[in-house]
C-alpha cells in the first residue's frame, strides 16, 4: 500500500487529473447513476476542501502581497487588472456573438410551449458595488463574499504596511507581519496536501456529471454545445496571441495552467479552483504582490467563458424564436452582458442566472432558458475552464507589463508543492 501511494504521489499532478477525467467519463457512461451516486461524496469532499481554503488563501496571500508591493506600484497594477478584465469580458462576448452568428445555433428548432423558467434573483451592479464593503467581516467570510474578503484583506494589508513604515509602530508591525506571513506559509502547506486529493475528487465529479447528463442530452442540443466550444477555443487562441505579444512563453504557461484548467472543467467552480490557480501563478514565478490581488478578483469579476455563453445563448434564443439579432441588439448584449458578469458568483449554476438576466433586459424569451438548463453542466464545464484560464492569462500579461520575468522551470521552494 505504501508503494502504491508513493507512486501516486510522485506522479505528475496533471497526469493524475487527466487519468481521473478519462476514468470518470468511462465510469459515468458504464456504471450509470447508481455507481455515480456512490462516488458523489468523494466529489463533494473535494469541493469542500477547496472552498475551505478560499478564505485563508485570499486573506493571507493578499495581505502579504500588499506588503511586498513596490512603492507606488499597487495602484498601477490595480488599474491594469480592472482594465484588462473589463476589456477581456467585452471581447469574449463579441467573440461569442461572431461565432454564433456564423454557425446559427438553434435555427429550425421550435420552443416547447410548456417550457417555463423563473428568473433567479441577480443582485445588480449597484448592490454588488455596495457589497464590496461588508457590514460584517465574519459574515463576509461565512458567505464567501469574494469582493468583501478582498476589501478586508486590502484594508488590513495597507494598514499593516503603514505600521511597518511608522517609526513608532515599526517593531509591532514587523512582528504582526511575521505572523501573517507564517499563516500564509501554513495555508500553502495545507494546500499542497489537498492537491493530492484533487484527482480522486475530479474522478468522482466527472462520473456523476456524465451519468446524469448522458449522451442523449448532448445530442439533443448538440449544435449549441459544439458552437459554444468553438467559441471557447477561439478565445483561447486570442489568449495565446496576447501572451505571445507580451512575451509569455506558451509552453511554460500551459504546463502550469493545465491543472487548474482541468479541475475547473470538472468542478464548474472558478472560486473553488482558486487555490489551484494561486499555486499555478506561484509556480509560474509571478510575484505574490500581483497574483494575490488579480486572481481572487478575477474569480469574481473576470468571467470570459460565461460571457461567451451569454452571447451564444442569446443568438440561440433569437434563432429559436425565428427573429435573428440585429446590430443594436448585439451592442446591447455586449454592454449588459459585461456589466451582469461583474460580481456573479463563480459557482455551478451561476451562468443560468446571467443568461436569464440578460434575456430579461434585451427582450429575449425567458422560456428558452428552460432549454438551456438541460445542457447547463456540459457547457458550464468548458466555460469555467476558460474563466480560470483567463484569470491566469491576465495575471501573466500584467506581470510581464510590469517587467517581471516568468520562470522557465519551477524549482521547489518551502513550502513544498505538488509536482505539476
Amino acid at each position: 500500500m505504501t508503494r502504491i501511494w508513493k507512486a501516486y504521489a510522485q506522479a505528475s499532478l496533471i497526469l493524475r487529473v487527466s487519468v481521473a477525467l478519462v476514468l470518470g467519463v468511462v465510469i459515468g457512461l458504464v456504471g450509470g447513476e447508481t455507481v455515480a451516486a456512490w462516488l458523489a461524496p468523494l466529489g463533494d469532499l473535494l469541493l469542500r476542501l477547496l472552498t475551505f481554503l478560499i478564505v485563508p488563501i485570499v486573506l493571507f496571500t493578499l495581505m502579504v502581497g500588499v506588503n511586498q508591493s513596490r512603492e507606488g506600484s499597487a495602484g498601477r497594477v490595480g488599474g491594469k487588472v480592472f482594465g484588462y478584465y473589463l476589456t477581456s469580458s467585452a471581447l469574449a462576448i463579441m467573440v461569442g456573438l461572431a461565432v454564433a452568428s456564423l454557425f446559427s445555433p438553434g435555427s429550425g428548432m421550435t420552443l416547447d410551449e410548456n417550457a417555463s423558467f423563473s428568473v433567479p434573483e441577480n443582485p445588480g451592479v449597484v448592490d454588488t458595488l455596495l457589497n464590496i464593503v461588508p457590514d460584517n467581516i465574519i459574515g463576509a467570510f461565512a458567505d464567501l463574499n469574494m469582493l468583501g474578503i478582498i476589501f478586508t484583506a486590502l484594508v488590513f494589508g495597507i494598514a499593516l504596511l503603514k505600521m511597518r513604515q511608522s517609526e513608532r509602530q515599526h517593531a509591532m508591525g514587523e512582528r504582526l507581519y511575521g505572523v501573517i506571513e507564517a499563516l500564509n506559509e501554513v495555508t500553502l502547506k495545507v494546500m499542497s496536501g489537498v492537491l493530492h486529493y484533487v484527482p480522486i475528487g475530479v474522478f468522482a465529479i466527472v462520473a456523476e456529471t456524465v451519468s446524469q447528463q448522458g449522451l442523449a442530452t448532448l445530442l439533443s442540443l448538440g449544435d449549441m454545445v459544439v458552437v459554444l466550444y468553438i467559441a471557447l477555443a477561439s478565445q483561447l487562441l486570442i489568449y495565446c496571441g496576447i501572451m505571445r505579444l507580451f512575451g509569455v512563453k506558451l509552453r511554460t504557461f500551459f504546463r502550469e495552467a493545465r491543472t487548474p484548467m482541468a479541475t475547473a472543467f470538472a468542478t464548474q467552480s472558478s472560486s473553488g479552483t482558486l487555490p489551484l490557480t494561486v499555486n499555478a501563478a506561484h509556480r509560474l514565478g509571478i510575484p505574490k504582490s500581483i497574483y494575490a490581488f488579480s486572481l481572487p478578483l478575477g474569480a469574481t469579476l473576470n468571467m470570459d467563458g460565461a460571457a461567451i455563453r451569454i452571447a451564444i445563448s442569446a443568438v440561440f434564443a433569437a434563432n429559436v424564436m425565428g427573429a435573428p439579432l440585429d446590430f443594436i441588439s448585439m451592442v446591447q448584449i455586449v454592454l449588459i452582458g459585461t456589466l451582469v458578469s461583474v460580481g456573479t458568483a463563480g459557482v455551478p449554476g451561476a451562468g443560468i442566472i446571467m443568461i436569464a438576466t440578460v434575456f430579461a433586459q434585451v427582450g429575449l424569451p425567458i422560456e428558452t432558458v428552460a432549454l438551456l438548463t438541460a445542457i447547463d453542466a456540459l457547457v458550464g464545464m468548458g466555460c469555467t475552464a476558460l474563466n480560470v484560464t483567463g484569470d491566469l492569462v491576465g495575471t501573466s500579461v500584467i506581470a510581464r507589463s510590469e517587467g517581471e520575468e516568468l520562470q522557465e522551470e519551477f524549482v521547489e521552494e518551502a513550502p513544498a508543492t505538488v509536482k505539476g
